[in-house]
């Protein structure tokens, strides 16, 4: 059996596909192919459950004429919007998506009726593929790091001893803890840090570095690769983040996470996947906000215009958790 999966971007939610990836190839011995956007192939490129990574610039037309030859049993849409409609018509094999929940989505961030249900997005994933009677394993997602991109973290920072790393970015700022924030954290805290994220965020990482000249502070961002950055946040004890890529990540290699959440919500059913160990996350939002969420991705500012979701954020709270997992000693890794 050959079979196609589908999901163009982003970071995250590309991890989040994994385990369908990996319950596919292991319950049904399939030939799994994968198709996703050229930026996101380091998320797969050394996944081995998958035969054949197939990415696309721009358009599914730079591959659609070689997708045909394949002659696909299945296709599984795990994005479910009008380029893969596109797609499963010009390949004309047979199709199954997820419910993507588009209704109670909307109603929840237009009107704030929270009708979702208490299902993380990977458990609807696997009702793609229910059909084909592949159940879900309960293993966590699944990112592998090729051995050139290891980073060893004495050599790179300097230091040799447990470290909490802080994934700083996300794609939108309204779901970004601002630097006064950032900075109310990282004084409670006492361990090295390490800062990681993409070349965007290496200004703030910058400032926080400044600001912080005595403590123990680096800054990874910019610096590292996504597959180097995630070697980082592998070796980390535990990993504080927005809503954003690197918690994903964070989660296929049992990292605790600290997540805190702005303008979007847990509800929509992408926080940190720990099937069967959820006590190695923690949530912190602020509850009551009449405003909340405002989207299901973000916005470059936000619309309100006070930034209450973020700017009333307990760094007490936040930095009591990251101590916690510091300190613990459940065995994760």
């Amino acid at each position: 059996m050959k079979i196609l999966i589908v999901r163009f971007s982003s970071i995250g939610d590309v991890v989040l596909t994994t385990p369908v990836v990996r319950c596919l190839k292991e319950q049904l011995k399939a030939e799994v192919h994968f198709i996703t956007k050229e930026g996101f192939k380091p998320v797969l490129k050394d996944n081995p459950y998958i035969d054949k990574l197939i990415t696309i610039k721009s358009s599914i037309k730079e591959v659609e004429a070689s997708l045909k030859k394949e002659q696909y049993d299945w296709v599984i849409d795990l994005h479910k919007n009008i380029r893969t409609l596109s797609l499963k018509n010009k390949l004309k094999a047979p199709s199954r998506s997820f419910p993507k929940l588009n209704k109670e989505k909307w109603l929840l961030v237009k009107f704030k009726i929270n009708n979702m249900p208490k299902v993380h997005i990977v458990d609807r994933y696997f009702e793609a593929v229910k059909h084909l009677g592949v159940v879900n394993d309960g293993l966590p997602c699944d990112f592998f790091i090729a051995t050139e991109s290891e980073v060893n973290i004495s050599t790179s920072f300097g230091f040799n001893e447990p470290f909490v790393a802080i994934a700083i970015g996300a794609q939108f700022a309204t779901k970004r803890l601002p630097f006064e924030k950032l900075v109310e954290v990282i004084e409670l805290l006492n361990q090295p840090i390490v800062l990681v994220g993409g070349p965007t965020d290496k200004e703030l990482a910058d400032q926080l570095i400044h600001h912080f000249a005595s403590k123990k502070v680096y800054n990874a961002c910019g610096k590292f690769n996504l597959q180097q950055s995630a070697s980082i946040v592998q070796q980390a004890v535990v990993l504080m983040t927005n809503d954003t890529g690197l918690m994903h990540i964070a989660s296929s290699f049992k990292t605790p996470i600290v997540s805190v959440w702005g303008n979007t919500v847990p509800d929509l059913g992408m926080y940190p996947y720990f099937p069967s160990q959820p006590e190695l996350y923690s949530i912190h939002q602020v509850e009551g906000l009449s405003c909340r969420p405002c989207s299901k991705i973000g916005f470059k500012k936000c619309p309100k215009g006070h930034f209450r979701c973020m700017n009333l954020q307990d760094a007490d709270a936040i930095s009591k958790d990251i101590t916690l997992y510091s300190s613990s000693t459940i065995s994760v890794k």
